[in-house]
């Protein structure tokens, strides 16, 4: 049901890697099919729901038992990437303005996660880009791209906006694909009215 492109990439970015994997529909299924054969890491959100909570935690830690809430932090995950456990990162979400910045993001700014930034600067990670698709015909393909050069540039701005360029460049690829609802655009600059 699903296959895994470009593996090549993940293994010549070195023993650290981000796996940077932005919200598109496949991501779940993708990211369970390369947790079955290599050890990966990632957070996850407690949803406000205690059952539905209990359900996809136990559902997610499945294949991936290396995966620690966000309201945890980062301490795990940074031993993890030390110790060679790749981390699968979805970073592209509206987090309130807690650890974010504002970058375009099709010309519209959005509070946008400098963790990446931090969390290569801190562990010396490469960063490893992987994709997601659904397949009209049925099944997923994921993708990785070859590893980023120069990032951290120490520009956290600089380094927001190429992460978020990269996620454009895909959605445009495949707009129908990205999660959407997210509300991208909830948290506005001081003074802009809200969009949802």
């Amino acid at each position: 049901m699903v296959t895994i492109e470009g593996l090549e990439h993940l293994d010549a970015a070195g023993p650290r890697t981000i796996v940077l994997a932005p919200h598109f529909a496949g991501l779940d299924a993708a990211g369970i099919r390369l947790s079955m054969d290599r050890n990966l890491s990632s957070l996850y959100s407690h949803q406000k729901d205690p059952v539905l909570d209990r359900l996809l935690l136990k559902s997610r830690t499945r294949f991936r038992p290396h995966i620690v809430s966000r309201q945890q932090g980062l301490r795990k995950v940074l031993r993890w990437i030390q110790s060679g456990i790749p981390f699968y990162y979805l970073p592209d979400l509206d987090f309130g303005r807690k650890g974010t910045i504002f970058v375009p993001f099709f010309g519209v700014p959005a509070a946008t996660a400098v963790g990446l930034s931090y969390i290569a600067r801190s562990t010396g990670a490469k960063v490893v880009p992987f994709v997601a698709r659904m397949l009209p015909e049925g099944g997923y393909v994921g993708r990785f791209y070859p590893p980023w050069s120069g990032f951290p540039s120490g520009d956290e701005k600089a380094d927001a906006r190429r992460m978020m360029a990269f996620i454009e460049e895909r959605v445009l690829e495949m707009p129908e694909q990205y999660h959407w609802l997210h509300k991208r655009f909830k948290t506005r600059p001081e003074g802009e009215a809200r969009f949802y």
